[in-house]
């Protein structure tokens, strides 16, 4: 499916991040992220306006206010895109950045990870990217065929293992895996959705019913 068509806007937005637990001496500060971003701006004429930010874990992208904005600048199409000046400032799961990088496309905006030479505004950038999400894919099947291997043990040692007949064996074992990982059940639910995963109903995924998929293992 090609790319939405919209006005082109005039301006990039920036996006920052840094953890609690870091400091501004290990090259991570937000200081050097818009100082980087700045530069590649100027280097390329292109218009910056705004540089959001955050100060959270990179563990997952829910309950981040500046990237919230940051993004919601480019599906309004006040921004032409989204500038990073590490890929894990915006996420540490690639698994995240390839859903990111597809909603990206979708909506018609471009995604520029500097540390990488991502940028979907470019054929040789937009390489990357397809690279990274095959890198993404590979990653989830692993993750998949880790978890059906823990359950196959659980199962083995006459553990039982129910689960809502409505939701598929593996994507039981893939919210398990994330949420073994320190996912909120929003933020498993939200990467459902993106994913295009078909619930049972055919509805959305909800924070409340992969809860009560998971409770149902304990």
């Amino acid at each position: 499916m090609a790319a939405k068509r919209r006005p082109e806007p005039t301006a990039f937005v920036g996006y920052a991040r840094v953890s609690t637990d870091e400091q501004a001496a290990s090259g991570l500060g937000l200081d050097a992220q818009r100082s980087a971003i700045r530069a590649e701006c100027k280097h390329r004429g292109y218009q910056l306006a705004e540089i959001h930010q955050d100060s959270a874990s990179g563990r997952s992208m829910d309950h981040r206010p500046g990237l919230a904005l940051a993004l919601s600048a480019c599906e309004s199409g006040q921004s032409a895109g989204l500038i990073v000046a590490k890929l894990d400032r915006l996420s540490r799961s690639l698994l995240d950045f390839a859903s990111l990088m597809e909603r990206s496309r979708r909506e018609g905006w471009a995604l520029i990870a500097l540390d990488l030479g991502v940028d979907t505004s470019t054929p040789q950038g937009e390489l990357m990217a397809s690279v990274l999400a095959t890198f993404a894919q590979f990653e989830r099947r692993l993750i998949g065929q880790r978890t059906k291997a823990a359950l196959a043990e659980l199962k083995a040692q006459g553990v039982t293992l129910g689960r809502p007949r409505t939701i598929p064996d593996d994507v039981i074992a893939l919210a398990l895996t994330l949420r073994g990982q320190g996912e909120t059940f929003q933020a498993i639910a939200d990467r459902l959705n993106a994913e295009g995963v078909p619930t049972g109903q055919g509805g959305c995924w909800h924070a409340a019913t992969i809860y009560r998929a998971l409770k149902a293992r304990t």
